[in-house]
């Protein structure tokens, strides 16, 4: 397949690097579907002969496309458009909500849906171990694409919340309708090799890792609403954090 030629607009006399200039555009073209995943990228000769640039100002313009994870290069096949992540800043936010953002058409299939006694999940949510919490399991998807698999622990000031509900919208939706709004979490984010349930869920080949992500969110006042443990693709899914100098 030959590779889609993009126009490219550079301004020679802007500070910003002309590497950065090329490897902006061409990342928009990425971001709104000009290019898709698997499809061809134009070889380096090719395109600094058609922007008249060095062959090493296109070559760090793919670099830094391919450690955003938007093109991966591979030893006799060329340069091509990666799979598309979803690229999710460290905040307080659904995985509806920003997948529905990003135009990823964002779908969900309840596994679970039940009143259970956890005493793990309590503790984290600050109740006594016998309180009985509602326990949900769910599949995000993106597209036809499974992304994640979501298990969520709610105390009982929740209320009930209807499998339609969840599959209509994400569960921070849910809690919104009924007065119940998340202020801060605390997160903490891992890697490893899935489950078998998880492997199973997500589609995934063995020796594929999950990234996972362990949050409580709390309201206003500090109350804890929500415990959820999640397992998303790792090839499919990065998060973006913002770090600053102590």
């Amino acid at each position: 397949m030959a590779a889609t030629e993009l126009d490219v607009v550079l301004d020679r006399d802007s500070p910003v690097p002309l590497y950065h200039q090329i490897a902006e555009q061409l990342s928009a073209a990425i971001h709104d579907g000009r290019l898709e995943s698997g499809d061809a990228f134009e070889n380096e000769i090719a395109l600094a002969t058609r922007l008249s640039v060095s062959r090493p100002t296109i070559r760090r313009a793919i670099q830094e496309m391919v450690d955003r994870g938007l093109l991966v290069r591979r030893r006799g096949l060329g340069t091509h458009v990666a799979n598309r992540k979803v690229h999710r800043e460290a905040v307080l936010s659904s995985l509806w909500d920003d997948l529905d953002a990003a135009g990823r058409s964002p779908r969900t299939e309840v596994l679970d849906l039940e009143r259970a006694v956890d005493p793990r999940a309590a503790a984290m949510l600050d109740l006594p171990p016998e309180t009985e919490l509602l326990s949900l399991t769910r599949v995000r998807f993106a597209g036809d694409e499974p992304l994640a698999l979501l298990h969520n622990w709610l105390p009982p000031s929740s209320g009930e919340i209807g499998r339609d509900e969840l599959e209509r919208a994400g569960l921070y939706a849910a809690l919104r309708g009924r007065g119940v709004r998340p202020s801060v979490a605390r997160q903490s984010i891992g890697a490893r090799m899935p489950t078998a349930a998880e492997r199973k869920a997500l589609h995934m080949r063995a020796g594929q890792p999950v990234l996972t992500m362990t949050r409580v969110a709390f309201d206003a006042g500090g109350t804890a609403i929500e415990l959820g443990e999640h397992a998303y693709r790792a090839e499919d899914y990065t998060i973006d954090l913002m770090v600053d100098e102590r």
